[in-house]
């Protein structure tokens, strides 16, 4: 491991400039930062789903994805590394497709609730979608690795698909948006 921060605060980004994991400086809000920063938000997000009671095998799932989203953030602080791997993606597309095979087919709409836990997951959902933009944001200038992109795309499929499967296992339905309603 590299060098530790025996002190946290450097005061080098005082000026609205940070470093790049590379040793360049950028400012605070170029697209790798903006990149970097939403995964590192959407990694907070799942650090607080993960302080709700959650069936185990969610819970393992979700603390493999902080891991690999910390390796994508890492990825994207340094122009040019790749970490990401596609076996990451087929993990993903395993674990959505195991969940989703239990679920009812979706009829209707349905508005983020339900649990609090289910509520929270709808929530790292959307930052996940934003994290994508971000990172999609970053590739029309930069080279970004593409399974970053299919990773957050499969990610916040399988978020969404976990929602309702909280709901399914605490017994609460899912909150469907009504078309037809009073104004």
């Amino acid at each position: 491991m590299g060098n530790r921060l025996s002190k946290i605060y450097t005061r080098t980004g005082d000026q609205g400039d940070t470093g790049l994991g590379d040793g360049a400086r950028v400012r605070k809000d170029h697209a790798r930062v903006e990149a970097f920063g939403t995964v590192d938000e959407l990694n907070s997000a799942l650090g607080l789903l993960l302080t709700h009671e959650l069936p185990e095998d969610v819970r393992a799932c979700l603390l493999e994805v902080q891991h690999r989203l910390f390796d994508l953030g890492g990825e994207l602080s340094i122009p040019g590394h790749l970490i990401l791997k596609e076996a990451s993606v087929t993990e993903l597309e395993q674990t959505l497709d195991t969940l989703n095979g239990a679920l009812a087919p979706l009829q209707e709409f349905i508005l983020p609730g339900g649990t609090a836990a289910a509520a929270v997951c709808h929530l790292a959902r959307a930052v996940c979608r934003r994290a994508e933009r971000r990172v999609i944001s970053l590739a029309r200038d930069e080279e970004v690795n593409p399974v970053a992109i299919r990773y957050l795309n499969r990610l916040s499929d399988l978020l969404f698909v976990m929602a309702r499967h909280l709901n399914r296992v605490a017994g609460v339905a899912d909150v469907l948006w009504r078309h037809e309603r009073r104004s």
